[in-house]
């Protein structure tokens, strides 16, 4: 006759202080997401999984987090999803249901996504690669699920640009040449300025999933910064980028209101109520600092804003 194991976790900790989030992290699976009658995507994900725990709880049941982790994620590979927040969506309703405890499950999930595209001058064919963010929340009033992505892009200091143009406006008027002519020339020709690598980050999330596509996520993201960037680069591709970033300068903060932009312009099927979350950090080419700038609000209060 087998022994009944004892449920430590059960047990009441000496402590009695509820815990907002208790799971497991660096879950790595493949999910496949379906694209009608093009070749499926499959995504080598990793997840965060996790739940609430009351205070007169010492502990979650850890392997019954990984099975139904497992259990929702083996059928998402098995059979292709629309979206990746529908799979996170499933696996936090799941995990609700399995932990009679718990008010509150959340998974999250990361996940490089890559594109084919072409360079802007040479037309070679390249591929682009962004980060895949995807979260969602079930709880007693139903499940909110969360999209985004993290793209690389490139920025230039439009401070550092207008002294550079300051000093060039100096020397030409020294050489005799006409403003007319130094203002034209200006107008075709920005100077330089310190240039950043640049990181955006959009998400969107909603009751239920959001009504956005992934890739018009991506490319929001990406026209927010001062140029595109690209994996190949010809020289006249490089000549582009260059000319569009100078052309095209903004500080960090300028990135998330053109987010904000995109964003309302983009996305009209997208509620009020849905929350918009902006981020630019940019790694600075003159300092040893880095600048960052962010803003989180609802769909409604940006429509207004933007349109305003």
């Amino acid at each position: 006759m087998s022994q009944q194991l004892p449920d430590v976790q059960a047990s009441s900790p000496e402590v009695t202080v509820g815990l907002n989030r208790v799971g497991v992290t660096g879950v790595e699976k493949l999910v496949k997401i379906g694209r009608g009658d093009q070749r499926p995507i499959v995504l080598m994900a990793e997840f965060e999984v996790y739940v609430d725990l009351p205070s007169w709880r010492k502990g979650a049941d850890m392997s019954r987090n990984m099975e139904v982790i497992d259990e929702t994620l083996e059928a998402a590979v098995s059979q292709e999803v629309e979206g990746v927040e529908d799979v996170c969506g499933e696996a936090a309703e799941r995990l609700l249901e399995k932990h009679d405890y718990t008010t509150q499950a959340e998974v999250r999930m990361e996940a490089e996504y890559v594109t084919r595209e072409e360079t802007p001058e040479s037309g070679r064919p390249t591929q682009s690669t962004a980060d895949i963010v995807a979260s969602a929340t079930a709880d007693e009033d139903g499940t909110r699920e969360e999209i985004g992505a993290r793209v690389t892009g490139m920025t230039v200091c439009p401070c550092s640009q207008g002294m550079s143009a300051a000093r060039a406006r100096d020397v030409l008027r020294g050489l005799d040449v006409e403003d007319e002519t130094i203002d034209a020339f200006l107008e075709e020709v920005p100077q330089p300025g310190h240039s950043q690598r640049g990181h955006a980050t959009l998400t969107i999330e909603a009751e239920g999933a959001p009504d956005v596509d992934l890739d018009d996520v991506i490319e929001v993201a990406r026209d927010a910064m001062s140029a595109r960037i690209y994996n190949l680069a010809k020289r006249p591709d490089e000549d582009h980028m260059t000319y569009q970033s100078h052309k095209n300068a903004k500080f960090v903060e300028d990135c998330v209101r053109s987010m904000a932009e995109g964003v309302v312009s983009r996305f009209d099927d997208v509620s009020d109520d849905a929350v918009v979350t902006m981020k630019q950090s940019n790694d600075e080419s003159i300092h040893q600092h880095n600048a960052h700038a962010e803003r989180v609000a609802e769909m409604g209060t940006l429509r207004r804003e933007v349109n305003d």
